[in-house]
């Protein structure tokens, strides 16, 4: 399956208009975002596990990065609830379940092989740092060589300047409304601008938005190899 996964081109998804589509393991539903493989699969999803759910053990062979949306997210290390960051590392398995339900964000196969950091951030309990301009909030997750994986939060009212993108944007709207001069983006959206793309960004209503940095830089290079 090739699913908006050419990175050179820009895609702006509204998942809250997708319908879910099941996955192998019952009660397991997902958003397909973009997808280039059939189950075995570089992909992003958003993921939904019903009540009382699970999913058969598996082995990530290049990354599993989560988001955890809405309920509570449980594997062998823990419980994970709204807010959860996760990044388990290249050859990493679990068996993840959810006793009362969840909504998560998913990233496979994503990962730089050498990057084997597992991290764990429960971002409802960090502090957030002072953005480069004023109201804006940033709270880092993960860094790793050009990749930079952060939550942003926007005071109504924000305005960043214009900048452009080494290595790509990726953005889900977690909560409000994020604007740029291409659109507006209200929550359950999902954007990926491409390497060296521009834009100057800013939110009226205000909005917190996930956001990924620079991994989108290789793929772009091996093309215009």
């Amino acid at each position: 399956m090739q699913l908006r996964s050419d990175w050179s081109e820009r895609a702006v998804v509204d998942s809250s208009a997708m319908d879910w589509v099941e996955s192998p393991s019952a009660g397991v539903q997902r958003k397909m975002l973009e997808r280039d493989g059939d189950e075995v699969a570089r992909a992003t999803s958003i993921v939904r596990y019903a009540p009382g759910s699970h999913f058969p053990r598996h082995v990530h062979e290049m990354g599993e990065e989560l988001f955890v949306l809405e309920g509570e997210f449980c594997d062998e290390s823990g419980r994970f609830g709204p807010g959860s960051y996760i990044r388990n590392p290249p050859g990493s398995a679990h068996a993840p379940w959810s006793d009362g339900g969840c909504v998560l964000f998913v990233k496979l196969r994503y990962f730089d092989p050498v990057d084997q950091a597992r991290v764990v951030v429960h971002t409802r309990k960090e502090p957030w740092l002072p953005g480069l301009v004023p109201g804006l909030t940033v709270m880092p997750l993960h860094d790793f060589r050009t990749e930079h994986t952060a939550l942003v939060r926007w005071a109504p009212g924000t305005y960043f300047n214009p900048h452009r993108h080494y290595g790509g944007e990726e953005i889900l709207v977690v909560d409000g409304v994020f604007e740029d001069e291409h659109g507006r983006y209200p929550a359950g959206s999902w954007l990926r601008s491409p390497h060296m793309s521009q834009h100057q960004p800013f939110s009226r209503e205000g909005c917190t938005i996930l956001v990924k940095t620079g991994h989108l830089i290789a793929h772009t290079e091996d093309a215009a190899a």
